[in-house]
């Protein structure tokens, strides 16, 4: 029911083409997953997701076990059903919580316990917790329990940390009920850290899990930093089994990461800049609030075949925008989706070919420095 093939490397760099199969379909890689964090990606239709090209979309254990809760789901038949989605879905752990949320938890050996947000109750995940609850969700593939330190901590505690996030991978794998029906990702954990990587690396090779994310990136680190660390951690992951880069998003971010070797990437970006009103084409960024669109009649990108593109003019898009129209949000996040899996589409054919290195004509964009003007990447 579940399985990976690397179906082609390109020549030129570390990149791969693959195909991970699912009990809900197929996924082709490199493949970028919209984030659907309480259940629904802000906005869209499962309908317009299919619509847009994505193929796998993103839940968040600790979420929706806040709202509605996991029991509920599981007698609801599952998160498939619950949302409506009929493709795969990957579960995070609630691990990026106990960085993005660190005002409302604290730590010790055994798990995290939270404040909620909503009522103030104690919400307590552990690795047992947090992998029964991504049991009952009915995910495709699911991730262990890990802590992802900020940027700016001192090493000793990174090196926590990994300590912690190698144990609690441990106790994930032994608690994990269906093992023939979800894959259990474990996460390599080291901040910027080489060495810290490379241990975390070798001790989770030894729980042999059939998928490998790269997580505590996109904290505060520089692109440089990011780069540096991919390169060092992707040789270390087993070849023949799926890498996914947790919550690296910039296009630029994510073609530095194909060509590296990760196949999985999920952002809020595309749906987070898309209601701000800020659509990614493949040029640069649009900003549709600035004046010098109010009668602009080119679609936001010429050439782009989403609906938004096919149907609607810059103009028309900062007038909603300008007016508080909630169809302006929508309209631009599902073209900022659909240039996420053009690109994704677009990097898939030039590794088939052996020239992934080429995706920069398709999209300059990928090649963008930092301040480029797109909003930050962090979703609580």
């Amino acid at each position: 029911m579940l399985r990976f093939e690397v179906l082609q490397t390109d020549p030129t760099c570390e990149a791969r083409r693959g195909r991970l199969t699912t009990p809900h379909g197929q996924v082709d890689t490199p493949a970028f997953m919209p984030v659907g964090t309480r259940g629904a990606v802000k906005g869209i239709t499962p309908g317009q997701l299919v619509d847009t090209g994505s193929q796998i979309v993103l839940g968040n254990t600790y979420h929706l076990e806040l709202r509605p809760g996991a029991e509920l789901i599981e007698q609801m038949g599952g998160l498939h059903r619950f949302m409506g989605w009929p493709g795969p879905i990957l579960t995070d752990s609630g691990g990026y919580q106990v960085f993005s949320l660190a005002e409302l938890n604290q730590i010790d050996d055994e798990g995290v316990s939270f404040r909620s947000p909503v009522d103030g109750s104690q919400i307590r995940l552990d690795p047992e917790t947090a992998t029964r609850i991504q049991n009952q969700l009915g995910a495709d593939l699911i991730t262990c329990f890990d802590q992802c330190p900020p940027h700016s901590c001192e090493r000793g505690d990174v090196a926590a940390a990994v300590e912690r996030t190698v144990r609690w991978a441990e106790r994930c794998k032994a608690a994990h009920r269906y093992p023939d029906r979800q894959w259990l990702f474990g996460i390599n954990q080291g901040g910027v850290h080489k060495d810290l990587r490379r241990a975390c690396a070798e001790r989770l090779a030894e729980l042999d899990l059939p998928g490998c994310a790269i997580g505590g990136l996109s904290v505060g680190e520089t692109h440089d930093q990011m780069v540096e660390t991919v390169e060092e951690v992707c040789p270390l992951l087993p070849a023949d089994r799926p890498r996914y880069l947790m919550g690296v998003g910039m296009p630029r971010d994510v073609v530095a990461a194909v060509v590296r070797g990760v196949d999985l990437f999920d952002c809020v970006l595309p749906t987070r800049n898309g209601r701000n009103g800020y659509a990614f084409t493949a040029t640069g960024p649009i900003r549709l609030r600035n004046a010098q669109y109010r009668e602009d009649a080119d679609p936001l990108e010429p050439g782009c075949d989403c609906i938004t593109c096919a149907h609607h003019s810059r103009s028309y898009l900062r007038h909603l925008f300008m007016t508080g129209e909630m169809l302006g949000p929508i309209l631009v996040s599902i073209h900022n989706l659909r240039f996420y899996q053009r690109l994704m589409a677009r990097l898939r054919d030039l590794i088939e070919a052996g020239c992934a290195a080429r995706i920069i004509e398709a999209f300059p964009i990928a090649a963008a420095t930092a301040d480029d003007g797109y909003l930050e990447a962090t979703d609580a």
